[in-house]
């Protein structure tokens, strides 16, 4: 059920704010948009016994809903949005995987027109550009060195879409791609890497800004040979995305990188694919089958780690009731610092007045009631029904 008020107030919640939790907080709506105080004779929606936070914003995402934002049609993107956005997600970059680069050329152009009439916040693209020793579930048939040209060619593509790309910055062209993502303002995620320490640090200095999925498609940190993961958690330029799901990563694993980097430098992400909100069963990843099963996707052939079923109301529970992770630094991860990199904070990743009303209420043990996204229900809490 969806439905908009030209001025509505949450009322009895605990907000979770960028200052911090209010107790018995209010959260006036005007239109698709947070207002200040005062709401004059608009309706009240009582949500004691309730957290509202803000909408999710999730930077890595190749699909969900039966759906994927590599191959789906426009419809099927459509649907696949939808599905996320019914989990809390309220702003969403489309993730492609490894192809031809003709076909990821076109898929930006098609994906670009869902950007720019605001069902994306953007286009990530994770490979072609990566290391075949650490491929994961890309084929390793059609992976390239990250050559500029090529680079540049997608982002031509895209147009002025491109968020983010995943590069192993080690193999040729790496760095100066990585400069050239820079100088356009596009973030240069170092990720599927077999990088040394060392050349982690040439790629940080060069521009790089992001971990793709921390920990995973990397070297382990060894203590004579660091690796990526060290060089990524100590730099305070670089934001590293974690992928919350209790199959990617241990829950020592997420506390150190909470600890190492701190939560201002941490953006949870689901790096779903078309399973999420679906299902068990047989799917495609670009030219990849994948089996999923309890909710794990592995590919077919040599049974490695697929994307994730993941949506970020679970990663959110999890951060909060497994982990421990204070509300309000889950909030900055998986919400103000994503927005923040992706260059939306403008408009959304906290709940201040001006920005769009997205939100999520959530019950006493942080399970998703609702979702707001521009003032409109998406899902509707009891309190709020008609």
């Amino acid at each position: 059920m969806a439905g908009r008020a030209d001025s509505t107030v949450l009322a009895g919640a605990r907000v979770v704010l960028p200052t911090g939790t209010v107790e018995d907080g209010r959260v006036t709506v005007e239109g698709t948009r947070i207002a200040g105080d005062g709401a004059g004779n608009a309706p009240v929606v009582d949500l004691s016994g309730h957290w509202i936070v803000p909408g999710f914003v999730d930077m890595h995402n190749h699909g969900g809903g039966g759906a994927s934002f590599t191959s789906g049609t426009v419809d099927e993107v459509l649907t696949g949005i939808r599905t996320h956005r019914e989990h809390g997600t309220t702003t969403l970059v489309a993730s492609t995987v490894t192809g031809e680069m003709d076909f990821l050329a076109e898929r930006a152009g098609i994906l670009s027109e869902l950007v720019e009439q605001g069902d994306l916040a953007g286009i990530h693209f994770e490979g072609p550009f990566i290391s075949p020793c650490r491929k994961g579930a890309h084929s390793e048939a059609l992976l390239r060195h990250p050559d500029p040209a090529e680079v540049r060619k997608l982002m031509d593509a895209a147009r002025g879409t491109a968020k983010m790309f995943t590069l192993a910055t080690e193999l040729p062209g790496g760095i100066d791609s990585v400069r050239l993502l820079a100088e356009h303002g596009v973030i240069a995620a170092i990720g599927h890497t077999d990088a040394t320490y060392e050349q982690t640090v040439e790629a940080i200095d060069a521009g790089a800004t992001v971990a793709t999925h921390l920990y995973n498609a990397m070297p382990a940190i060894g203590h004579r040979a660091p690796g990526p993961i060290a060089a990524l958690l100590e730099d305070e330029r670089v934001t590293v995305e974690l992928i919350n799901d209790g199959t990617h990563l241990h829950p020592a694993a997420l506390e150190l990188a909470y600890h190492h980097a701190g939560a201002d430098r941490v953006a949870l992400i689901t790096d779903a694919m078309d399973a999420a909100g679906f299902g068990d069963g047989r799917y495609q990843l670009g030219p990849l089958a994948v089996n999923v099963e309890n909710g794990v996707a592995r590919l077919v052939e040599g049974n490695s780690i697929a994307g994730s079923t993941l949506t970020l109301d679970t990663a959110f529970h999890r951060a909060v009731t497994i982990d421990r992770i204070p509300i309000e630094d889950v909030v900055r991860s998986i919400s103000a610092n994503p927005a923040r990199l992706l260059g939306v904070d403008d408009r959304v990743g906290s709940l201040e007045p001006g920005k769009d009303a997205d939100l999520v209420v959530l019950d006493a043990d942080f399970r998703l009631k609702g979702v707001m996204r521009k003032g409109e229900w998406i899902v509707r809490p009891e309190a709020a029904a008609d």
